[in-house]
């Protein structure tokens, strides 16, 4: 891609509007300090500094659209309890709609606490409910995207799934039945539950730990041909497009029509991982909506991985700072 086009697709970003369809959830970060080993049993003892709770799951993903400048719409299911209180919250301080998300007695809302020293993640507490909805709530939430896909221009859909019970085979089925009505781009970035029934997304964005797992294979994140092989199975069975898959540290491998991409990791100072997937996926999605090739989805896709990952906690996108470090990889090139 030429530097004039990258410029010009980071400012369409800022006219997209991006449906997430996903489970939604809090994270706590319970920051602290351990100087001292407990009396009481051989654990640290953290003395506190600073509790803060900030969107997680597809929230994440939210914030992550938000920051590289579109218009995020989340549509999620969650407890109607204190906590969901902070997370409605936390959607207006971001100023993100809330006509997608349903509170309901039979849920809780999900929380992921963190504790951590020194930049050090110690521990984590996760309070949940992952069963699928019931179906009544599974009919209301598939009744607002409907209403939200009919009611507004949307230019992609993410699938968010951390197998937290929001994202039914029906939903899976119903969404992707709107999308390819309105010609909408769907993406998905999948866990073990739903895994072969995201027939007929556009793209597939699985980690290489999920891909494995979901398609029963015994290969290594080096052996390419394998992989090659795994995405062609998964577009010939489910009807996709793109498989694009995350590789840690050997970047990302891309399959689009036949062919194939591998691009590196970039050579970063990696503090923390969470959350890099959703800001893939996030990154992917404005991309696809502007028409990049599956090469170029992929690039930029992974310096986005890349960038937040060298901070702690999970953290949005800077858009400045990837449109910068596009420009530069591109022109050295």
């Amino acid at each position: 891609m030429e530097i004039s086009e990258i410029k010009k697709a980071f400012e369409d970003f800022n006219r997209f509007n991006v449906l997430i369809v996903g489970d939604v959830m809090i994270d706590t970060y319970f920051w602290g300090k351990v100087d001292r080993i407990s009396p009481e049993a051989p654990v640290p003892i953290i003395a506190r500094s600073k509790v803060e709770s900030r969107l997680g799951g597809a929230g994440n993903v939210v914030i992550n659209i938000k920051s590289l400048g579109a218009n995020p719409i989340l549509c999620s299911v969650i407890g109607n309890d204190d906590k969901s209180k902070v997370l409605l919250e936390l959607l207006d301080k971001r100023e993100v709609s809330k006509e997608g998300i349903i509170c309901h007695d039979s849920r809780i809302t999900t929380v992921k606490t963190r504790i951590i020293s020194d930049n050090h993640h110690l521990l984590r507490v996760d309070e949940e409910i992952n069963t699928n909805i019931n179906q009544e709530l599974e009919n209301e939430l598939i009744a607002r995207i409907k209403n939200i896909i009919s009611n507004n221009k949307i230019d992609a859909i993410i699938f968010e799934d951390y197998d937290k019970g929001v994202i039914t085979a029906k939903i899976i089925e119903k969404v992707v039945e709107f999308a390819k009505s309105g010609n909408i781009p769907t993406l998905v970035d999948p866990k073990k539950r739903n895994f072969m029934q995201y027939k007929g997304v556009t793209l597939f964005k699985p980690n290489f730990k999920e891909l494995v797992e979901g398609l029963k294979l015994d290969i290594v994140k080096k052996d390419f041909e394998g992989l090659h092989n795994a995405a062609k199975k998964l577009q010939k069975e489910l009807d996709i497009q793109i498989v694009m898959t995350t590789l840690s540290e050997l970047g990302v491998y891309i399959s689009d029509n036949g062919d194939y991409y591998h691009v590196p990791a970039e050579v970063r100072d990696i503090a923390d991982v969470s959350g890099a997937g959703d800001t893939v996926i996030s990154t992917a999605s404005l991309c696809l909506a502007a028409g990049f090739s599956a090469n170029d989805i992929a690039k930029i896709s992974n310096l986005a991985g890349g960038i937040v990952c060298e901070k702690v906690g999970v953290v949005p996108i800077d858009k400045h700072v990837l449109l910068t470090e596009c420009i530069k990889s591109y022109q050295a090139l």
